[in-house]
């Protein structure tokens, strides 16, 4: 009797312990549950910036586009024209004419443009709007952001290099060995990881460091480096630009629609080959088809 009693006495404080001590551990779990979503990514942010997030946006989305719906900078070729909704010739970074500054005269002498100035869509934004053109770079989203950041441009302008230059595709080799998503050439590739060019990262790391360069070298001219990615030079004219079309290689011209393309067109999550849409006035690769 006096063991059954002292076997119930030891179950019951057993139970009573473990009931005092469960209570603080839930009250942890139930702490973060409660804890705001707005609290938790600013403590988040003070802690750990910067910061990579691999499986969405940033919280930083629009660190590199400054204020305002249209582009408002001051050059030699007047008024930017730029309008907030992107039209066939015209958008939030300039209408075609200004941006293709003298390309009908002397020659191209693009008003300068800094990388603050222009005016760019989120990235991951842009690819979860739904019919985005970016869907193929979605696997590449996360090194877009690690080396825009790294190298302090907007990674929806490097994924609009890859989507110009490869429709976001890693295998393609261009007509003069171009490599990968962002079409780097072939003297590019030194230190490629057991000499694949073409993988992502190391590709998307060196057309980056390339863009970045040109930068500095052009004094910070984000329009002159685009347009030099594309074969674009400063002096640049119609005759010049279209030369190719009579050759073997039709497609070696300059598209003269590309400025206004990549700035008014991907740069605003908007097809720049949308057949119903279409960005330019030139055309003149058509001739190739």
């Amino acid at each position: 009797m006096k063991a059954s009693v002292l076997l119930l006495i030891f179950a019951t404080t057993f139970t009573v312990n473990a009931i005092r001590h469960d209570p603080p551990l839930i009250a942890r779990h139930a702490g973060l549950v409660r804890r705001s979503p707005t609290t938790s990514k600013r403590a988040l942010s003070k802690r750990c910036q910067p910061r990579v997030n691999h499986d969405g946006p940033p919280a930083d989305t629009h660190q590199f586009s400054g204020g305002g719906e249209v582009i408002d900078v001051q050059s030699n070729c007047g008024d930017p024209g730029a309008t907030a909704e992107t039209t066939a010739t015209s958008g939030p970074n300039g209408k075609l004419d200004w941006l293709n500054c003298g390309i009908e005269s002397g020659g191209w002498q693009p008003p300068y443009i800094q990388i603050s100035d222009l005016k760019v869509k989120s990235m991951w934004e842009a690819v979860e709007s739904g019919n985005s053109p970016f869907q193929p770079c979605r696997p590449f989203l996360h090194l877009f952001e690690v080396y825009g950041g790294q190298f302090g441009i907007p990674p929806i302008v490097l994924a609009s290099f890859a989507l110009q230059e490869s429709s976001c595709r890693p295998d393609t080799v261009g007509g003069g060995g171009e490599q990968g998503l962002m079409q780097i050439t072939r003297d590019k590739c030194g230190g490629a990881p057991g000499g694949n060019c073409r993988d992502p990262d190391f590709n998307i790391r060196t057309g980056a460091k390339f863009f970045a360069d040109l930068l500095g070298s052009n004094g910070g001219d984000v329009l002159l480096s685009i347009g030099r990615y594309n074969g674009w030079t400063r002096g640049l004219t119609i005759g010049k630009a279209t030369a190719a079309r009579w050759s073997s290689c039709c497609r070696c011209q300059n598209n003269l629609d590309y400025l206004h393309q990549f700035l008014n067109g991907w740069l605003q999550n908007i097809d720049a080959y949308n057949q119903n849409r279409r960005l330019g006035r030139y055309f003149n690769l058509d001739a190739c088809n």
